[in-house]
């Protein structure tokens, strides 16, 4: 059955491309969305490049006729902008009688199901405040989901499979166990004994030969000092270590080491392998694309305060290598590390390097294709985040761009994925991410 959707302005302004997003239905797009997309328009940051490209989808639909009276989709649906009247405004509860955007909005979708009693009228927005408002006017609420991931349901990228002993026995003496049935490209296996705990096998799982395969045996002296301390952060090693995979995704709570394991191999492929011309990193600077000039000083001097965690890790990195007694600005001299703000990615190009974007969680699932496609030859990106510490206010645990990342990619054979569940950066950190 059809149905007629009325949209809120932080739908599209987290989704530029959302009026394509709802099939053969009817779109309303309240009058007071126009305005309020007017106001963000300038911004040079993703909600402004949002509200500039809604204002040209809607001028280019004029073209084929009044959005007043609705003008026909490519989806087979419609889409028609509604003012708020008089008459709208008089459907409203009395507590909500205020002139303000909001209860204009709600006003048009309550006459949409005073004026159009044959289809059932949903409001669309992603304001809880604003969901719980509709709810109490009798309206049908939900939250925008085209681009939502269930949490409980997100891929860990670790299986664990109760076998045979014999099994057991056999990948680690021939190095390898054929599977029964397939799992998913690059995928952490832990093969348990049913009848021992104890007697246990790691591995990751071969697509391409219906194989898991042990992982790659860490040097006693680990990766720039860094040794992994629980078998979760083995596979993170094994994923980022292997020079197959473009794209690794890493989610944990805080002090799991995501960020750590990699910057050490980030800077062991570049600075011992020269595999990659350089390490790049960068985390969200709140909101993306925010103009840095409130911070004195050049680029690097703003980016200071938000880099802070970054130089933190380097410099644990380099004490931790007795041969490197330096500092992580020798590093930024010598071309081997550069720190960047993603304000600036959007248009370039980026060929033959390790990339490592922190704080992922932050972003939005464009964001993060914007980031992903900057990708040139020879290029690995490693998105480093965790989903439940998120500041954008624009997006959730369920649709943020480090999730959606994880699950889009499951499936493709140049992408690998682990969740870090212990967390190794003291007992207090651990007790405290458990507790608080």
């Amino acid at each position: 059955m059809k149905k007629i959707y009325v949209l809120d302005t932080n739908v599209l302004l987290h989704d530029a491309h959302a009026l394509f997003n709802f099939a053969d239905n009817e779109l309303v797009i309240p009058l007071t969305v126009l305005e309020e997309l007017d106001k963000f328009k300038k911004n040079q940051d993703e909600t402004g490049r949002n509200a500039r490209q809604v204002s040209r989808t809607l001028d280019g639909l004029r073209a084929k006729g009044r959005l007043t009276d609705g003008v026909a989709l490519e989806s087979g649906g419609s889409l028609r902008v509604v003012a708020c009247d008089r008459d709208a405004l008089e459907l409203l509860p009395l507590a909500l009688k205020a002139d303000i955007p909001d209860n204009r909005i709600l006003a048009v979708a309550m006459w949409m199901v005073e004026t159009r009693k044959e289809l059932p009228v949903i409001f669309v927005t992603k304001d809880v405040n604003l969901r719980i408002k509709a709810d109490t006017a009798g309206l049908t609420a939900q939250d925008y989901e085209s681009d939502k991931v269930a949490v409980d349901d997100l891929y860990s990228g670790i299986v664990r499979l109760s076998v045979p002993a014999a099994d057991i026995d056999r990948f680690q003496g021939q190095g390898f166990l054929e599977m029964k049935e397939a799992l998913s490209p690059n995928q952490c296996v832990v093969l348990e004994d049913a009848a021992n705990s104890n007697h246990v096998g790691v591995g990751r799982y071969q697509a391409a030969t219906n194989r898991v395969v042990p992982l790659k045996n860490i040097t006693k002296d680990g990766v720039w000092g860094i040794k992994p301390r629980n078998v979760e952060q083995q596979f993170a090693l094994d994923l980022l270590l292997d020079d197959n995979l473009q794209l690794v995704t890493i989610n944990g709570k805080a002090g799991t080491g995501k960020t750590l394991l990699a910057i050490a191999v980030g800077l062991l492929k570049v600075a011992d392998e020269k595999l990659f011309s350089r390490l790049l990193i960068s985390r969200p600077i709140f909101p993306m694309g925010k103009d840095l000039g409130f911070l004195p000083g050049g680029v690097e001097e703003k980016l200071t305060p938000w880099m802070q965690p970054i130089f933190d890790n380097v410099d644990l990195l380099l004490e931790s290598t007795d041969k490197r007694k330096r500092s992580y600005h020798d590093l930024v001299d010598m071309g081997i590390l550069q720190i960047e703000p993603l304000t600036y990615i959007r248009g370039r190009s980026i060929p033959k390097q390790y990339m490592i974007v922190d704080e992922a969680q932050n972003l939005t699932p464009h964001e993060v294709k914007t980031i992903i496609t900057r990708a040139g030859q020879g290029t690995k990106i490693v998105l480093t985040g965790d989903p439940y510490q998120i500041d954008n206010p624009y997006i959730d645990s369920s649709s943020n761009g480090l999730n959606y990342a994880v699950s889009r990619f499951r499936g493709q054979e140049i992408a690998g994925h682990v969740t870090l569940e212990k967390g190794e950066r003291s007992p207090l950190a651990e007790l405290a991410a458990n507790l608080l």
